[in-house]
């Protein structure tokens, strides 16, 4: 792990396997840590924001070195995008072309952000022990203190940037933990921080499980804010264990998304668009569009072109630039999604399409699993009402806009939706009305990083991004003088 600037092992000694998804073997040892190791990184990160230069160097100087982190990003692209490509079974070609630049990207932006962030200061005249007087008062954004920030293992390396750069940028110092699945990435970007001048302590990362690194973590009194994206479960565990001490919390969590393609929509561009929302990673990604809503007029032309799309997609190595689909991440993980596929078949749903596990002899150790696409009679399903996380659809038949609205917004979950559609008013009138915190209208997860990214119900608490990710890792402070 990493602990106050240097490459330590866990204070038991204790190690863990790292499995490499795509072959089932065993590829890397990893510190297993535990609430000692826990007690020295937040120890490390509060020594840092208490009595370290981080907290009291100027933004511009901070922006430096964020900056030159996305530079050293960029120079590690192929290791880091092939690194994690092992560690998570993500195809290579999105590791490179998304996940690494994306991740240079979150560095870059929050440099820029907390250069240009505006701070307030309002003058008045106001009464005061019998004698008007002038007001001046200044509100500082000061940084909030020892961040525990917890990433998913869909995309350690982007999500991991997603926490630590505005965390930073805004001052503060931080006790990371990845996923135990894929740490990998998130230990090299440790030491490419230190390379590019954080300071030691301002960033640690403690491997390990949830129960023995992330509880303490999240408990531990000498950290004032959590930053968390992963399953509802634990969301709710952390939110939880971080009220007694009335810590600032921002959840990302889980999704059931509406894809809703009208009858007048580009179909070419609704059919690629729909199956990039559902398929990418797997379906292994928390925006995943995985209840797919087609209005009646089109409906047997766009699913006959969908079907033929999804048929084509390519299962195989994630480290070969043919595979669109990899391995999901665990054969604990592939076995889960093959149990909601066969009680979807015991409840009676239609199957459209069946996903099985290949053939191919040279991916029999590895934990892949094809495309799967049911029609369920109604929300109510259990394929359509939980977040499966695997590469499994649910597709539907509509016919006005108000009915696709009603039955887009049966679910707990409200953290994204798409719509396909030429008429404009139609678009912005599903959004307006769709419970989430996010829709894209013709496009799927077209990122500005100025924008608020978070959802609503139990798709979690708060907002990251642009200025929302700066206001949670600040605190403001008012400052007002009387002359």
């Amino acid at each position: 792990m990493w602990i106050d600037g240097a490459a330590v092992e866990a204070a038991s000694g204790a190690t863990y396997d790292d499995v490499d998804p795509a072959s089932g073997s065993v590829f890397a040892q990893i510190a297993r840590g535990a609430a000692a190791d826990v007690d020295r990184a937040v120890g490390a990160a509060r020594r840092a924001f208490d009595d370290g230069p981080w907290p009291r160097s100027s933004a511009g100087d901070r922006a430096k070195v964020l900056r030159r982190l996305a530079e050293l990003l960029l120079a590690e692209r192929d290791e880091l995008a092939r690194l994690e490509s092992r560690d998570a079974g993500k195809p290579y070609r999105e590791t490179a072309e998304r996940d690494v630049p994306r991740a240079a990207d979150n560095c870059a932006f929050f440099a820029g952000a907390i250069e240009q962030r505006e701070q307030s200061a309002f003058f008045e005249r106001k009464p005061f022990l019998g004698a008007q007087r002038e007001i001046a008062s200044i509100v500082r954004d000061e940084p909030v203190g020892v961040c525990a920030l917890l990433t998913p293992w869909n995309s350690p390396l982007m999500q991991a940037t997603w926490k630590i750069a505005p965390a930073i940028a805004a001052g503060n110092t931080c006790v990371l933990k990845p996923s135990e699945l894929t740490p990998l990435s998130t230990l090299r970007l440790a030491e490419l921080c230190t390379q590019a001048g954080v300071p030691n302590g301002v960033v640690n990362v403690v491997t390990g499980f949830g129960p023995e690194v992330g509880a303490p973590l999240v408990a531990d009194p000498r950290v004032d804010a959590v930053a968390f994206t992963g399953s509802e479960p634990t969301g709710i565990a952390i939110n939880t264990a971080a009220a007694p001490g009335l810590k600032k919390v921002t959840l990302e969590l889980g999704g059931k998304s509406a894809n809703v393609v009208f009858d007048d929509a580009d179909l070419e561009l609704a059919v690629e668009g729909s199956v990039l929302a559902m398929f990418r990673h797997s379906g292994q990604v928390c925006l995943a569009g995985t209840r797919l809503y087609v209005q009646s007029r089109i409906y047997e032309r766009f699913l006959a072109r969908y079907l033929e799309r999804v048929g084509a997609l390519r299962v195989g190595d994630p480290q070969s630039h043919a595979s669109d689909l990899g391995p999901l991440i665990t054969a604990q993980h592939r076995e889960r999604v093959e149990r909601f596929c066969a009680q979807a078949d015991a409840d009676g749903v239609e199957a459209l399409l069946r996903g099985t596990r290949p053939s191919d002899p040279a991916l029999a150790g590895g934990n892949y699993l094809g495309p799967t696409i049911f029609a369920p009679r109604d929300e109510s399903q259990t394929i359509a009402r939980e977040e499966v996380f695997g590469p499994v659809l649910s597709v539907f038949r509509f016919d006005t806009l108000d009915e696709v609205v009603r039955r887009a917004n049966a679910t707990r979950f409200g953290l994204s939706a798409y719509a396909w559609t030429a008429n404009v008013a139609t678009g912005l009138r599903f959004a307006q009305a769709v419970r989430a915190g996010m829709c894209w209208i013709n496009g799927y997860f077209l990122r500005d990083l100025r924008q608020p990214f978070g959802g609503v119900g139990m798709s979690g608490l708060g907002r990251e991004g642009g200025r929302w990710s700066l206001d949670f890792f600040t605190e403001p402070k008012l400052v007002c003088i009387a002359y």
